[in-house]
């Protein structure tokens, strides 16, 4: 019987061992600041809501559960995001969707401790183009800032449509 060289053998197992975890690459760990359980307030500390925020799929995919504080027209608003490092691409990507039936796709990157994630040009009426830009910000392990922003003038200048501040919740 022949022996295998160990060299292989050591190839072998990180292979293996790679392919158990193809999502363990630092890249991939960049938005894990934002994963646990939250309160969202608005400004001047009001509640926005609840949002759970978890690992799926071999910690492939952050996944958020967002539920709004409070009933408008009936509706409680609800909505959940699938958030993904395409390596291909080298950026980040989310999916959004609700029970309005709206969904909205972003991509980004993570830099100076803060996930920026825009959307491409769509219409936002019969004359006017419009981006959308959410900017998370890793303020301390308790707390995030979300930051969701329009610009009708192609990125030239931003309005505030949306500014959250997450604090965990306590166990």
């Amino acid at each position: 019987m022949k022996s295998i060289p160990v060299f292989i053998l050591l190839l072998l197992s990180t292979t293996v061992i790679n392919a158990q975890k193809p999502c363990s690459d630092p890249l991939y760990r960049q938005f894990d600041f934002w994963i646990g359980d939250w309160e969202a307030f608005g400004p001047g500390g009001k509640k926005a809501g609840d949002s759970k925020i978890s690992l799926l799929l071999d910690s492939c995919v952050i996944m958020e559960e967002w539920s709004s504080a409070n009933v408008v027209r009936g509706l409680r608003f609800a909505g959940k995001s699938f958030n993904r490092y395409n390596a291909t691409a080298k950026h980040w990507q989310q999916s959004w969707v609700d029970n309005t039936g709206g969904n909205t796709e972003y991509e980004g990157w993570y830099e100076n401790n803060k996930m920026i994630l825009t959307t491409k040009p769509f219409s936002f009426s019969k004359d006017t183009m419009a981006i959308r830009r959410m900017s998370f910000f890793n303020l301390n392990p308790d707390k995030v800032r979300q930051l969701g922003e329009i610009s009708k003038d192609n990125g030239d200048t931003w309005v505030i449509e949306f500014d959250l501040e997450y604090r965990r919740k306590k166990s």
